[in-house]
């Protein structure tokens, strides 16, 4: 039988799935680095576009794939590092930048309805996995009676962290409509008793060392320079856990937010995700098939 959470996870794709589409055709034909240099998409005339980030891959990806592609379009793009999540999309919000790339669907939720703004999910772009890893402890064959397991201190984090240990085997617990409502007290079953202790994720490598396991989010394993090969259980990411483009819901239907999608649909972009090894393993949207 269905549970709440693949009832839920169907809904979201559905619902992912009619913004991509409509994002995809109301922009016509993605864009492609052949693509003639100010065309169409700069009519407007607003041709400066910036976008914030947090820690992790996702500047890359897009200073190497999405950037040639603007540029060519007539586009000067611009990019600005915040530390966290609420000030850069507060910042979306307040029009300081156009766009930020380091969030899913879930947690662009929470902080909208936290903060009273409105950004909205543009396009959905490659995602790496959540994992498990081993900090004082190198095999799940080690695990004891009470050992300590950081996970992330957000609510839909923490709760992709639990379906990571609940797919390892180590746990059980309540499906929850909402991810963004989760904490540890949805858990059922703890055989092993573990010990969870939800910190900030940026923090969670730093600390890697100080207890005995931690389930991390995939920009922070990128950026502190773990291996997913040392991994002891990689995510199965449901597709609302995969990352977006925001922009201000007044701006989803602008020329420049428009060029954004093309490119992330681009065969140009598809191409250099595709021959990049960096991005193995990564949750790709479904227009790479």
């Amino acid at each position: 039988m269905p549970t709440a959470l693949s009832k839920k996870i169907a809904v979201a794709v559905s619902a992912t799935a009619l913004v991509l589409t409509a994002a995809a055709c109301s922009s016509g034909t993605p864009s492609d680095t052949d693509s003639t240099p100010g065309a169409g998409s700069t009519a407007s005339g607003k041709t400066d576009i910036t976008v914030g980030f947090n820690p992790g891959p996702y500047e890359q990806m897009f200073v190497d794939g999405i950037e040639p592609i603007l540029e060519k379009e007539g586009y000067t793009v611009n990019v600005q590092d915040f530390s966290d999540g609420i000030t850069v999309n507060v910042a979306v919000a307040q029009g300081e930048i156009d766009a930020n790339i380091m969030q899913h669907p879930i947690y662009l939720k929470f902080i909208d309805e936290q903060q009273g703004i409105d950004n909205v999910a543009l396009v959905q772009i490659p995602t790496p996995n959540m994992a498990l890893f081993g900090g004082k402890k190198s095999s799940l064959d080690d695990i004891a009676d009470g050992d300590t397991v950081s996970v992330p201190n957000s609510p839909s984090n923490l709760y992709r962290a639990l379906l990571v240990l609940r797919g390892a085997g180590l746990i059980d617990f309540d499906d929850i409509d909402d991810p963004n409502t989760a904490d540890t007290s949805i858990i059922t079953k703890n055989p092993h008793n573990l010990v969870f202790t939800p910190i900030d994720n940026a923090q969670q490598v730093p600390t890697l060392q100080d207890v005995d396991y931690a389930v991390i989010q995939g920009n922070f394993i990128i950026s502190g320079g773990l291996d997913y090969a040392d991994a002891l259980a990689v995510e199965k990411q449901p597709v609302d856990f995969s990352n977006v483009v925001a922009v201000r819901s007044e701006d989803v239907d602008s020329d420049w937010a428009k060029a954004i999608s093309d490119a992330y649909h681009s065969q140009s972009f598809i191409d250099y995700i595709n021959g990049d090894p960096t991005y193995t393993g990564y949750n790709v949207p479904e227009w790479f098939h």
